[in-house]
């Protein structure tokens, strides 16, 4: 039977042949795709975003798709189209990128919001349409995009509806010196990229998730991922005295994603229950994009992380059980 820990070392040690550093940014990628959610990445250019989740995709050993968002591309270069076919007169549908396990939506922010939002229902419903006829995506499917942070010209920021439905908005940041350095070491004599091997599979993830599904999940933690989504609530309201920092909280979407993401996280390292103190590590990830900023909050330089390192410390925290 395979544990959470073997199974995340496995990857890990694979994805590491091509990847110095970010281990906590591929925990969390391991931790969507056992919570079959969809994960945003944030950056600076040359942090090795794309390079990580192309390397997920083969090291989990399943179907890899990219596509570079520009701002020329149509919603039918993303999901497909319908394709005449002179010999015998009919339209026939010819599959877009999206059908694939993995796809990664590169720069996803530099496409107009047009093509952003054909995303949209392979996202939520896992399907997409083409000529009318609806077609299921494969199983397991995840979107994996990435944006980058100081980019403002020829750019479309992602409207609230379309970050809402990504499980996790991820920062990846610089390495530090001694990663960077191994880089230099590792990287800067050699003429090709290490090459990775399948080392799990699509099946595989998919029987694993009956694992996560038994992690205990008790009532008063329950109420405490609940007290810390509706807390972000709380600071929007425009009838609460003091300063208000939130045009709007987070919504139910963000219970249910820590709910599961919580519960993934925690047979990821081995615990048969989810404590508190996963949660709390897990809400900045969840929560960071579901909150809008006023612009006195913007005006002073207050981060969304600031805001949800404020309700985890106003939220009181549950005795263990």
């Amino acid at each position: 039977m395979m544990t959470g820990p073997a199974w995340s070392q496995k990857l890990r040690d694979e994805i590491s042949k091509a990847v110095i550093g970010q281990d906590a940014v591929v925990e969390r990628m391991l931790v969507a795709l056992l919570a079959n959610g969809h994960v945003l990445l944030e950056g600076m250019p040359g942090l090795a975003k794309t390079l990580l989740i192309k390397s997920l995709g083969t090291a989990l050993g399943v179907q890899f798709e990219r596509v570079q968002f520009t701002p020329d591309l149509l919603p039918s270069d993303v999901v497909g189209t319908m394709i005449f076919q002179p010999k015998n007169g009919e339209f026939t549908a010819h599959r877009g990128p999206i059908f694939a396990n993995l796809v990664l939506a590169d720069e996803i922010n530099r496409a107009p919001a047009k093509v952003q939002s054909a995303l949209l229902e392979g996202m939520q419903e896992r399907q997409v349409t083409i000529g009318g006829k609806t077609h299921p995506l494969p199983r397991p499917f995840f979107v994996m995009a990435t944006q980058n942070p100081i980019e403002q010209e020829g750019t479309y920021p992602l409207p609230e509806a379309q970050t809402d439905r990504f499980l996790f908005k991820l920062i990846v940041d610089y390495p530090s010196a001694a990663e960077e350095s191994s880089m230099m070491q590792r990287w800067g004599q050699m003429t090709q990229q290490p090459s990775l091997a399948a080392v799990s599979s699509g099946e595989e993830l998919l029987g694993l998730r009956a694992d996560v599904d038994k992690i205990h999940l008790s009532p008063a933690v329950q109420g405490y991922i609940l007290a810390l989504v509706r807390g972000t609530r709380a600071l929007a309201d425009r009838e609460a005295p003091g300063k208000r920092y939130l045009n709007f909280g987070a919504s139910p979407r963000a219970s249910l994603a820590l709910y599961q993401a919580g519960r993934a996280l925690a047979w990821l390292r081995g615990q048969d229950y989810l404590s508190p103190s996963l949660v709390q590590e897990l809400a900045p990830d969840v929560l960071r994009h579901r909150i809008g900023l006023t612009y006195e909050a913007e005006a002073e330089e207050v981060t969304p992380d600031k805001i949800v390192a404020q309700v985890i410390e106003r939220t009181p925290v549950p005795a263990a059980t």
